[in-house]
């Protein structure tokens, strides 16, 4: 049904913060999960009830004129407004939400994201759970982009979770990354097997090794954990991965030999961000029914077949 004219609704305020972030009514349909024709319709009567054009729909991408420009600032109050207002009414156990969109880096894809969800089903009984799993850096990009409300993923250095400000971040694990060879084998007469550095793992093991000159012969570049580690039980190189990567593919665990970094240690921290004030106390308890999940089905497994990564692999 057509919304009265002169009537500004939220919705139509959200679809067009989404086309004007997104620069096209395709891209923005996508991440609001309608048609785009009905982003056309919203943005119409939003634009019939301002009485002016916000996006010049004829350029491409899609550009905000000056009076969107303008409008823009007061939708993305508006909208954060909403969100504070529902994330408050929700109370102090949760019980109040009715969804939650939650990015999860894929690492924990086969048994902490489900554990997770289970006890979080448990709190909030009339709650929707849209789940995401991807990688750390793409996940980041939709938290940003208002698609998702609480990610957990890996941060791209320990500086950008203090320096940033459109985001309250909460650590929940720190782990080091690890050499991974066939066993017996000398990890100098075998090539390097590297985990792509279209992933942000990828680029930190790819920066480490150059921060420390160092340029070790390798021939693959691969995004699967399981697919590294079959080679190298095969004998075909060795590796940098991290325990968590190796829970992932412990299938084949028992078939090679984790060792200390041959140089300079280098490690990671996984943390649970959300959008700045807007969920309340949402994003903490989620992140304290995280960690112990995390000790008890990623950590203790690690430190009792390979104790010396203590205390480097360790809960926030």
């Amino acid at each position: 049904m057509a919304e009265a004219e002169g009537r500004v609704t939220l919705w139509g305020i959200e679809v067009f913060v989404a086309a004007a972030e997104e620069g096209s009514l395709s891209a923005a349909a996508r991440r609001l999960g309608v048609s785009p024709s009905a982003v056309s319709q919203q943005l119409s009567a939003l634009e019939t009830a301002l009485g002016t054009i916000l996006l010049d729909r004829a350029s491409r991408p899609v550009q905000v004129t000056p009076a969107g420009a303008m409008f823009r600032r007061h939708a993305q109050t508006i909208l954060n407004a909403a969100s504070e207002a529902r994330a408050e009414l929700a109370m102090a156990d949760l019980s109040g939400l009715t969804t939650l969109r939650l990015g999860v880096i894929e690492d924990f894809d086969s048994d902490v994201t489900p554990r997770l969800l289970s006890a979080l089903a448990k709190d909030l009984k009339g709650c929707r759970f849209l789940l995401e799993t991807g990688a750390s850096h793409r996940l980041m990009d939709q938290l940003e982009a208002r698609a998702l409300d609480i990610v957990i993923a890996a941060d791209s250095s320990s500086i950008e979770a203090v320096t940033e400000d459109w985001r309250e971040v909460h650590p929940i694990l720190s782990e080091p990354f690890v050499a991974v060879a066939p066993p017996g084998a000398r990890i100098e007469e075998l090539p390097l097997i590297l985990y792509t550095a279209r992933h942000l793992m990828g680029r930190q093991i790819a920066a480490h090794l150059a921060r420390h000159g160092l340029k070790p012969a390798h021939r693959f570049e691969l995004d699967s954990y399981a697919a590294i580690l079959a080679m190298v039980a095969g004998g075909e190189g060795w590796t940098i991965l991290t325990p968590l990567a190796l829970h992932q593919a412990r299938a084949f665990r028992a078939s090679v030999e984790v060792r200390p970094l041959p140089f300079a240690a280098l490690s990671r921290t996984l943390s649970l961000s959300a959008r700045a004030g807007i969920l309340q106390d949402v994003p903490t308890q989620i992140a304290a029914r995280l960690k112990p999940l995390i000790a008890e089905v990623v950590i203790a497994p690690a430190l009792k077949s390979t104790p010396w990564l203590a205390p480097d692999l360790r809960v926030l």
